[in-house]
């Protein structure tokens, strides 16, 4: 099951870079994911063509893609991505790489930058990558982001909904019209 909602609605380039424009100068890095960014293969260079414009931080793109079939997008266009998880997270696989959803997931360094930032994730998890980030908002609905152990978003549903609060993902029907 994929826990990003397809068809949501549309925005364009210019509204995402205007969105997150004034967290750039503090941001050292950006990270792009889910949907899946290769399907809007345009969209995807433009923004971060417009990113690169606006900001040193390094890019880290996930995509859902085998590396074979994003590759040549990447050839058109190097330098924009420093690096890039690819492959479908599987749910049934194993999780014991750091930075990946699931073990058959690969990481890929791209550029200098990429290389400094992202080669301590070329190893297996430890306790100090369950981490999340996040986020309450008015109603008391808890999101959140991160790559989570197996089986904690069900604990935490749990937890949260013995507590009066909803947990649930992106495209979870209760959440579509946000």
């Amino acid at each position: 099951m994929d826990t990003w909602a397809q068809g949501r609605g549309t925005t364009t380039v210019e509204d995402v870079v205007q969105a997150v424009s004034p967290w750039l100068a503090a941001a050292d890095g950006i990270t792009i994911s889910g949907g899946e960014p290769f399907d809007q293969r345009e969209a995807l260079i433009d923004l971060l063509v417009q990113l690169r414009a606006q900001t040193k931080a390094d890019i880290l793109v996930f995509s859902g893609h085998p590396w074979a079939t994003i590759c040549d997008a990447l050839a058109a266009s190097p330098s924009l991505i420093d690096a890039i998880v690819s492959g479908p997270f599987e749910v049934n696989e194993t999780q014991t790489l750091a930075l990946r959803g699931s073990d058959n997931q690969e990481l890929h360094l791209l550029t200098p930058l990429g290389r400094a930032r992202f080669a301590s994730f070329e190893r297996r998890i430890d306790e100090t990558d369950r981490a999340f980030d996040v986020m309450f908002d008015d109603h008391g609905d808890l999101w959140l982001a991160g790559i989570p152990a197996r089986g904690d978003f069900r604990r935490l549903r749990h937890i949260l909904e013995d507590g009066g609060s909803t947990l649930g993902t992106s495209e979870d029907t209760r959440f579509l019209s946000l």
